[in-house]
């Protein structure tokens, strides 16, 4: 590539759609708390070396081209990333601090609060905040970046990136970097004529071969249209709840943990996946919590379940590869047993439709088309009541990150709200220990903390039950020592306030990745290896 010749990237259609699902009130950034012991980067006054941290993250941003760009809007083309040629990491990390010692009320306060700024779509759309003071020099790192350029996958490579699997003290050399030029009006209107016109014989392609194979090709449509129909059908049949009311701009969050290994347990003991007894897991909850609260659903408790489509050969690139499964939960079946068996037979049923293939065919329905289709599909969305709640869950390294010298020692993730949807849950998986990060709407959950507790009650009880199915008959080898865990403080009542490497690679800080382009693909630049944690083993 010519240093004079201009650069730019179309986003995706599913990419599109998360900016166009973004108001006032629903900010569609993803984000994580990672607490970290204080390690190599205490300094002397017990604060942290932010400095340090900066040079560290520039030096990895050859990794991460996508961060180093932001959006541009042209009038005659979809949106398209260019690089930022007033790119400054100064306000992209920044450095917080709580009273101390920080507790852990303090700091998901303090993390509240930054999740509810909006990412200023004129700079490259993410920011890291590295809060200090909290109990025996530990810090957090808040991480957020907008959904419209990553998905739960995308962003575990992204921390990848920035972090390393074993402890380093030295910073490496930060290479020299210049924005490219941006491209004009002229040469976007060019490009989107000849991108429109090889979608349309692509399809003209493909009817072809529907019309030399109709048997077949009747069959796989046949199928796609049923799985699509039910989807649609079901965007709107989602019931009233008390947290399905129009959102307001302010957040509390809460957190839990809880071990892998307990839920594998029961998952050996009563059948299912992971995945399974996370979604049993918040079924009881939602049951007891809408008990507590007094309230009847008039309909199925529907909940979408965020699905990767991710191949292995996409790992390390930016943008979105997710479906969607539209699923419903049984609130109302207070045995935890019958509770998971009936969770399984949903997941089953939609593993062997495949709907979230067909959610993935709406999304990629638009790249034949403008951005106003997925505008109208936004505001379909976010019009009226869809779905009850989000529950996405994101298989993450089982091995620990360090930042420098300063272990990682717990990750909680964040997802956003959309429009009628005052709350939400995400997990990640890491070293061993399956995280919770729960969002709500400052108005709709002021009783948040209790929701936390019957998340756990239900946890408590499929344990119940998969230790009566197989109890033990010997003792229990003793586990090895986990990481230390946060000292934070907990508190009871209101709250105030998305991989598995090789033996090979377990020493290593990571595997190298590519990064795929839509324009300029031969640029050097672009193709800078990252490392990248392969995670497929993890949300089994």
């Amino acid at each position: 590539m010519r240093a004079d010749e201009s650069f730019y990237e179309r986003l995706t259609a599913l990419d599109q759609t998360f900016l166009a699902l973004e108001t006032p009130n629903a900010y569609m950034h993803v984000a994580i708390t990672a607490i970290f012991e204080p390690g190599t980067l205490a300094t002397a006054q017990g604060g942290v070396d932010i400095d340090r941290i900066r040079q560290h993250i520039a030096a990895r941003l050859r990794f991460i081209p996508r961060y180093r760009q932001r959006l541009q809007l042209p009038a005659a083309a979809s949106p398209i990333w260019i690089d930022d040629e007033r790119f400054d990491l100064g306000y992209h990390v920044r450095h917080a601090s709580l009273p101390r010692p920080g507790g852990e009320r303090q700091l998901q306060r303090r993390c509240a609060e930054i999740l509810e700024r909006p990412l200023d779509r004129r700079r490259p759309l993410w920011e890291i905040w590295i809060i200090e003071g909290l109990e025996d020099g530990r810090f957090a790192m808040l991480a957020k970046v907008h959904h419209c350029m990553v998905d739960g996958i995308a962003g575990i490579d992204i921390l990848a990136a920035l972090l390393g699997t074993e402890p380093c003290e030295a910073v490496e050399p930060i290479e020299d970097w210049a924005p490219r030029p941006r491209p004009g009006e002229r040469e976007l209107l060019r490009d989107e004529v000849r991108r429109r016109t090889r979608a349309s014989l692509n399809a003209v392609f493909g009817l072809a071969d529907a019309l030399r194979t109709p048997r077949a090709s009747g069959k796989a449509v046949a199928g796609h249209a049923a799985s699509m129909l039910h989807m649609l059908r079901e965007l709107g049949s989602a019931p009233a709840t008390p947290f399905n009311l129009p959102i307001g701009p302010h957040r509390r969050i809460d957190w839990l943990a809880t071990e892998l290994a307990d839920i594998k347990a029961i998952r050996n003991a009563l059948g299912g996946t992971i995945n399974d007894v996370v979604l049993t897991t918040v079924a009881g909850a939602v049951g007891s919590f809408l008990a507590r609260r007094r309230s009847a659903l008039d309909g199925e408790f529907r909940t979408v379940v965020p699905v990767s489509v991710r191949g292995a050969d996409e790992r390390g690139m930016p943008g979105n590869r997710v479906s969607l499964w539209l699923a419903t939960l049984p609130v109302h079946e207070r045995n935890a047993r019958r509770r998971l068996e009936a969770v399984r037979e949903v997941t089953a049923k939609l593993r062997a439709e495949q709907e979230e293939r067909s959610a993935e065919l709406v999304t990629q329905a638009a790249d034949f088309t403008t951005t106003n289709v997925i505008n109208l599909a936004a505001r379909l969305i976010n019009g009226a009541r869809r779905f009850n709640l989000i529950v996405t869950n994101v298989p993450g390294p089982p091995v620990p990150f360090y930042l420098l010298g300063a272990r990682m020692v717990a990750g909680y993730p964040h997802l956003p709200l959309f429009e009628n949807q005052g709350l939400g849950v995400a997990l990640l998986s890491y070293a061993g220990t399956l995280y919770w990060g729960i969002a709500g709407d400052w108005n709709q959950m002021p009783d948040l903390s209790e929701f936390i507790a019957a998340l756990r009650e239900a946890f408590a009880d499929l344990r119940a039950e998969a230790e009566a199915v197989q109890p033990s008959a010997a003792p229990a080898p003793p586990r090895p020592e986990p990481a230390r865990r946060p000292k934070l403080t907990v508190h009871r009542g209101a709250n105030p306030a998305a991989a598995t490497p090789s033996a090979a690679a377990a020493g290593a800080r990571g595997r190298a990745g590519r990064t795929r382009a839509t324009s300029a693909a031969d640029d050097p630049r672009r193709a800078a290896p990252g490392p990248r944690l392969d995670t497929a083993r993890s949300s089994r």
